[in-house]
């Protein structure tokens, strides 16, 4: 899929506890610095394995100097694949993901909307399949991480499935 953009102010809150704390601030000890982008990039992990998103092989970095997360495993279907780049970007301190995951069922990629002020996932259906009522297609296809349709952000990045 390749590099995605995010804004970083955005998303979930996982870098708030113990050494990933200081994983979007650049240390100017290297060890630190390191030390804090592993336990970054294993908060991201766990929350992919929360929303029990199964990656053969998942290897999630964090490179916080650059806000970027690189992600790679095999995924089992696209919509996998779509999911696991949209939990590791609509975190707090990440400005982009790099995708090097693969697929192992291939199917056609879903096209992406980020969320902003005044949105609902009603609108969005309107100016997606031309009708509102198809709101429960965007909201199935970005479970777990939504759990409720009125439950969106803006600065969210949602997929957004063919009808």
């Amino acid at each position: 899929m390749g590099m995605f953009s995010f804004i970083k102010e955005a998303g979930e809150k996982l870098f708030g506890m113990g050494k990933a704390a200081a994983a979007p601030v650049a240390a100017s000890d290297p060890a630190l610095a390191a030390q804090a982008n592993q336990a970054a990039g294993q908060a991201i992990a766990n929350y992919i394995a929360s929303m029990k998103l199964n990656v053969e092989g998942l290897s999630v970095d964090y490179e916080g100097t650059t806000e970027t997360v690189t992600v790679s495993g095999i995924a089992p279907d696209q919509a996998t694949r779509e999911k696991v780049v949209l939990c590791c970007g609509n975190v707090s301190s990440v400005a982009s993901v790099s995708d090097l995951m693969t697929v192992a069922t291939p199917e056609p990629e879903s096209r992406m909307y980020t969320v902003v002020k005044g949105d609902n996932l009603s609108k969005i259906s309107k100016e997606f399949y031309g009708s509102p009522n198809k709101y429960m297609l965007i909201f199935e296809a970005n479970k777990p991480m939504l759990n409720h349709p009125d439950k969106i952000y803006p600065g969210q990045l949602l997929r957004i499935p063919a009808a």
